[in-house]
């Protein structure tokens, strides 16, 4: 259950990034890093799609952090398709573990929805360039990944995708291309749009599973 949500603030490499946490209500078992949509549609940390994962998260014993992009509420600089906002967040990586020592020792979830999908992939893959900690899990909504594609990407092969059939802003198609060319299987929620209108709860259910073998 969620007991309790803080603002917090990391600097990132344009300057602040405006966060919150969402705490559990027992000792966390470990964090989540949750991503939100594109900040120039309306995307940011209460997102409900975003919020849903975070919930989900908190429910499974982890600290679910959700920072603002560049320019988006508190936070500093401009969009930057994704290049600066992966720079940030690892920064924000780092940042989290020296604040939250313990938290960052155990287990680690990352998870993105629509334009978020593409830095939590990219941040994957520079973690793994730079042989550094990785997550336990990517889970990827409404993956765009490749829309905002700046290096090469690598991402596990327990990758987590789950895409709306009915998806109006990143077709069916294009994520089943993202998914084809990496041989990851991915759940398609039947009548779904992109932002899960009315599937919330199935969305949520999906992570739930997701999440138990974490």
């Amino acid at each position: 259950m969620l007991a309790r949500t803080e603002k917090i603030s990391f600097q990132g490499v344009a300057g602040a990034i405006d966060c919150v946490l969402d705490l559990p209500m027992d000792a966390a078992r470990g964090w989540a890093l949750v991503l939100h949509p594109h900040p120039l549609h309306g995307g940011a940390r209460e997102n409900k799609i975003v919020t849903t994962i975070a919930r989900a998260c908190v429910q499974h014993g982890l600290i679910a952090l959700r920072p603002n992009f560049r320019g988006v509420g508190a936070s500093a600089g401009e969009f930057d398709r994704a290049v600066g906002e992966t720079a940030d967040m690892l920064e924000l990586v780092r940042q989290f573990g020296d604040a939250y020592p313990e938290a960052a020792a155990g287990k680690w979830v990352l998870a993105g929805f629509s334009f978020g999908t593409s830095v939590a992939a990219q941040l994957y893959s520079e973690l793994a360039e730079k042989h550094g900690k990785l997550p336990d899990a990517l889970l990827l909504a409404g993956s765009a990944v490749d829309r905002f594609k700046f290096r090469d990407i690598t991402v596990p092969d327990d990758t987590f995708l789950v895409h709306g059939e009915a998806d109006e802003v990143v077709p069916l198609a294009e994520a089943m291309d993202f998914a084809r060319q990496r041989e990851l299987p991915m759940v398609v929620v039947p009548d779904a749009g992109h932002f899960f209108h009315g599937k919330l709860i199935v969305l949520r259910r999906l992570l739930e599973q997701r999440l138990a073998s974490v």
